[in-house]
């Protein structure tokens, strides 16, 4: 069980980690809205090479027990901040997705804030209310993790 969660800066050593989190395919299957192809290392670094070098994002990694146990982010998109996170499967159900968005929203303090979630993904739709999201409407989205649209779940943080 992890006792202390923390956040810190994105480091180029952390990428592989993040890198084979993100090629768990039940793990994808809830996040959903993921990588065309989650083994395409090369669009995997492009990726981040990107949303690291813009100002207007924030990454850090999730530390559990000081280990790397998932990534989170804010950024703005089409005018709105919004945040995203992705916890190693390995630790689901600690608590560690509900200290990580904690931490983050005593960092980004825009309100409002948004988040997206697939509408079948209950366990981040509670991390989300349980920090105070309340959602707000639906949309259907490509899901490239699921190769299909589905129904995501817009909520805000006011």
């Amino acid at each position: 069980m992890i006792s202390e969660v923390t956040l810190r800066g994105i480091e180029d050593a952390d990428l592989d980690i993040l890198f084979e989190f993100m090629r768990d395919p039940e793990a994808a299957r809830m996040a959903a809205f993921t990588a065309e192809d989650p083994d395409d290392r090369e669009a995997f670094d492009a990726h981040w090479r990107k949303i690291r070098g813009n100002p207007e994002t924030l990454n850090q990694v999730i530390l559990g027990d000081g280990a790397v146990v998932g990534s989170i982010a804010s950024f703005v998109m089409e005018g709105d901040t919004e945040i995203t996170y992705w916890i190693d499967r390995a630790v689901w159900g600690q608590g560690v997705a509900g200290r990580a968005v904690a931490l983050l929203l005593e960092q980004v303090t825009v309100r409002p804030l948004h988040a997206r979630v697939a509408s079948d993904n209950a366990a981040s739709m509670r991390v989300l209310t349980r920090a105070g999201f309340k959602s707000v409407g639906t949309d259907i989205g490509y899901a490239a993790a699921r190769k299909a649209e589905i129904e995501e779940t817009i909520l805000i943080l006011s």
